[in-house]
């Protein structure tokens, strides 16, 4: 087991009250395979990847949970090993390539900085091997882009560049997220490509966060969807999309747009709205939108259960 997420919260303490962004939320990532957290927006897939790495900023706090990679629970470590396990064996993928990379310096100062750090390369070997990074992600002309500043790349090649700094130590896992926002469509299956390449040659674990079921169709293993900053349904790729069991993720498959479906076609989607994180619903938050939710909906929220050799659900209504 490569990683282990187990019962973690994650809240922000607020004035107004307590946001639980992530609330006992368990799940793993085997070596070498890709899992998705998908749900819709501010369901908590952002503040999972921010807990992994204890990067979530503040009023946020992780209040309790355990984070286990390679048996190491990055929530205990010291923070000098805690900085050698983020820069070298785990890399992160910000949804905003822009905001991650620093526009005062060269695309290829970022990249040598992190190889002279955690390879221990000199600055002519690190130059080269960034020149070669920049090329084996697809970069076109990668000795011009060593020299270029952010705002000189598009957004297709800025992505591109944060892949290859968050790749350049190849680490174990890689975690990505919304790696494909604001790009076009045929950038978004180059990028597709790209991780998949890099997951071959460097044998790691990707843990993808998005709300485009496309692009998890596209490259996970097996889906966690998330509501309210709880866990929903956990399947592998083929069952979810086959057969989705939770009436959420049945929801959320019904909203995709169809290829061939008449102009101006309206999707049956979910109706309501995500509920407000600090005045959330008794019961199974999901139970207001629910098709299929009764009065025993309301008592207490489902345990994740298994329903299947491969599926987890919470849901009181979904039998084996």
């Amino acid at each position: 087991m490569l990683l282990s997420v187990e019962n973690l919260a994650t809240y922000f303490f607020l004035d107004e009250g307590i946001l639980k962004a992530v609330d006992d939320l368990s799940f793993t990532v085997e070596e070498q395979e890709t899992v998705a957290l998908v749900g819709e927006s501010g369901c908590g897939k952002t503040i999972v990847a921010l807990s992994i790495m204890k990067l979530v900023p503040l009023p946020g706090r992780i209040v309790e949970g355990k984070v286990l990679f390679n048996e190491e629970d990055l929530l205990q470590v010291n923070p000098e090993r805690l900085r050698q396990i983020r820069g070298s064996e785990i890399g992160l993928v910000f949804q905003e390539p822009g905001a991650a990379l620093n526009p005062v310096f060269t695309i290829g100062h970022q990249i040598g900085e992190v190889l002279r750090l955690h390879r221990g390369m000199t600055k002519h070997e690190a130059k080269a091997e960034a020149i070669r990074l920049l090329g084996d992600t697809g970069i076109p002309e990668p000795e011009k882009r060593f020299r270029a500043y952010p705002f000189e790349l598009s957004g297709g090649m800025q992505q591109r560049a944060v892949i290859a700094i968050a790749t350049c130590t190849r680490p174990k896992l890689l975690i990505a997220d919304e790696p494909t926002t604001a790009l076009d469509v045929t950038v978004q299956a180059e990028i597709l490509d790209l991780l998949r390449y890099l997951q071959d040659q460097y044998r790691m674990a990707i843990l993808i966060i998005s709300h485009d079921l496309g692009v998890v169709a596209g490259i996970a293993d097996r889906v966690l969807v998330m509501y309210t900053g709880k866990a929903m349904e956990l399947a592998s790729v083929r069952d979810f999309f086959h057969r989705p069991r939770h009436p959420y993720s049945q929801g959320l498959l019904s909203a995709i747009p169809r290829l061939g479906g008449g102009k101006g076609e309206l999707r049956p989607g979910i109706p309501g709205a995500v509920p407000d994180l600090m005045q959330l619903p008794a019961g199974c938050t999901f139970h207001p939108r629910c098709p299929i939710g009764d009065a025993s909906c309301r008592l207490e929220f489902p345990p994740l259960r298994r329903i299947s050799d491969e599926r987890l659900c919470a849901c009181y209504k979904v039998s084996a």
